[in-house]
């Protein structure tokens, strides 16, 4: 991880050996042409302040990542006075503008990745502006291998399961300084086209080395870039050239089935666009898209339906814990209009008896309303489009001040965020204080730690939220388990509460009274079984 070390100062010989070498790894890694050598070696040699290229012979193989490379140059910056403190933000806003020096202009490298396109094919396209990206260390690898990550069986698939350790949390330094700095309005968020070649600030993280790939949805201007700390293979996102709200509508099903006819080698989606149903960033208009297969893609279907006035078209019930139409046909324009007409149903449909609202009513006679959408877009290796319309509802109550549809409180101690695009297919992105948390908790499982019922009782104790889940685990596994055993009957635990979070976001419930409601919704618009 790219951060403050403890290793001897580093002699301005040793830095000028590491930006030879660094120069090095980006020729021999494509970043930049032979003609490109001279040009990015002089720009960082003005950057650390030398008239001159390192004389001899740069020693060692070049690592298969620049962060070894990085680390000495950083400790180096600091030193001469390029970063003001040597803690992670800092380090970061350098090494970006290290890596910029190294990489095409943004133009160019949009242009190669079309020629490759048209040469070559759009998979292989991706695969190089994924290796670009991870190269420039703009995707962040040295960090994301430390996530934790299983596979948990479950009565609809395997759920899979991730801790985020990815993003380091800010020392107590840097949280003080943040608290100091005028607010800025520029980039407007952190998904805006402004991002690009943007030098960063402690709030804001530098983007010297972030390349984005321009391309029209519905004769618009949208960008193809890939996050930093991707959480599936070739995670990506796709954002509107124009700074929008999200906005889920006929319009965006459209955007996501162009986007896999140009992209049909991975899968599209969109977080919805209210609030605790919502995504973490409504402000911007994005969807998410990559080269996964997701547990919710391959779970079954319970019911087919049909439309007798569209026979091309077929519509499933997916055995999935959050409620789920998929429509699939060879006719894109009949798949997309089939979800248009679920969308708007979906908008103004009520059920008392199944706790679902369209909206509510204000005092002042306005409505608030309750039901959306997140939608998933692939196109299939036989030419089918499919079309995920997963139901949502933000209502809340007095039982449920958090969501009726989301998380309830007894498995907050695991999830409490929103379940977004990603959780919602089957991938948890829980909090990185899992992890220390599991450890200790493991800790009492196998008795290296008395169990103390009484102290887990205290709401000051670090472990007082899991209080009742860990009095429930020693009841039934005791505390005398061996170490990896009770590693992985936690990891177990965990996959079930994510199970659990997931079915309390579903509006119809897998049961017999949920599927009943289910079907009275499909029953509304015209399906019969098939």
């Amino acid at each position: 991880m790219t951060q403050s070390t403890n290793k001897q100062t580093v002699t301005p010989e040793e830095a000028q050996q590491l930006i030879e070498q660094l120069v090095r790894f980006a020729l021999n890694n494509g970043m930049i042409d032979p003609l490109d050598e001279p040009f990015s070696r002089n720009a960082l040699l003005d950057l650390f302040g030398f008239r001159e290229p390192y004389e001899g012979e740069a020693a060692g193989d070049l690592p298969e990542s620049p962060v070894p490379l990085l680390e000495g140059l950083l400790d180096y910056g600091f030193a001469i006075g390029l970063i003001p403190d040597n803690t992670l933000t800092y380090r970061d806003l350098l090494d970006a503008k290290i890596m910029g020096m190294l990489m095409a202009r943004p133009a160019e490298t949009a242009s190669a990745f079309y020629r490759v396109a048209d040469t070559q094919g759009i998979d292989k396209a991706t695969e190089r502006f994924y290796k670009l990206n991870i190269d420039s260390n703009y995707i962040r690898m040295d960090r994301i291998s430390k996530n934790q990550y299983w596979r948990q069986p479950t009565e609809y698939g395997e759920l899979e399961i991730t801790v985020n350790l990815s993003k380091p949390e800010k020392d107590p330094k840097e949280i003080a300084l943040l608290k100091t700095l005028p607010p800025s309005r520029y980039p407007k968020c952190l998904l805006c086209v402004d991002n690009v070649g943007y030098a960063g600030r402690a709030d804001h993280p530098a983007r010297q080395n972030l390349r984005v790939i321009p391309l029209k949805l519905q004769g618009e201007q949208w960008f193809f870039q890939y996050s930093p700390y991707v959480y599936y293979n070739e995670h990506s996102i796709v954002f509107k050239g124009e700074h929008v709200p999200m906005q889920i509508s006929g319009t965006t099903f459209a955007r996501l089935l162009d986007f896999v006819d140009a992209f049909p080698h991975y899968f599209i989606g969109s977080n919805a666009d209210l609030p605790i149903v919502g995504g973490s960033i409504l402000n911007h208009d994005h969807f998410q898209a990559g080269k996964h297969v997701f547990p919710m893609e391959v779970a079954p279907a319970f019911a087919l339906y049909k439309d007798e006035q569209e026979p091309g078209l077929t519509f499933s019930l997916v055995s999935w814990p959050l409620s789920v139409i998929r429509v699939q046909g060879a006719d894109k324009e009949r798949v997309l209009a089939a979800g248009e007409r679920i969308l708007a149903a979906w908008r103004g449909y009520s059920d008392p008896e199944a706790e679902i609202a369209a909206a509510t009513e204000q005092p002042d006679g306005s409505s608030v309303p309750h039901n959306t959408i997140t939608p998933i877009a692939r196109k299939k290796p036989d030419g089918l489009y499919e079309l995920d319309l997963v139901l949502r509802n933000n209502r809340t109550s007095e039982e449920h001040p958090d969501g009726i549809f989301h998380p309830h409180s007894h498995l907050h101690h695991i999830k409490k965020e929103n379940i977004g695009l990603i959780e919602v297919m089957g991938l948890a992105v829980l909090p990185g204080r899992l992890k220390s948390e599991m450890e200790q908790i493991a800790a009492y499982l196998t008795g290296e730690r008395a169990y103390q019922p009484a102290e887990l009782e205290d709401t000051a104790h670090p472990l007082h939220q899991h209080a009742a889940w860990i009095n429930a685990m020693t009841a039934k596994y005791g505390t005398k388990v061996a170490a990896e055993e009770a590693e992985q009957l936690i990891k177990s635990e965990v996959g079930k509460k994510f199970a659990e979070v997931l079915a309390d976001a579903g509006v119809f419930k897998q049961t017999d009274s949920g599927r009943e409601a289910f079907a009275r919704f499909v029953g509304s618009l015209g399906y019969v079984l098939k």
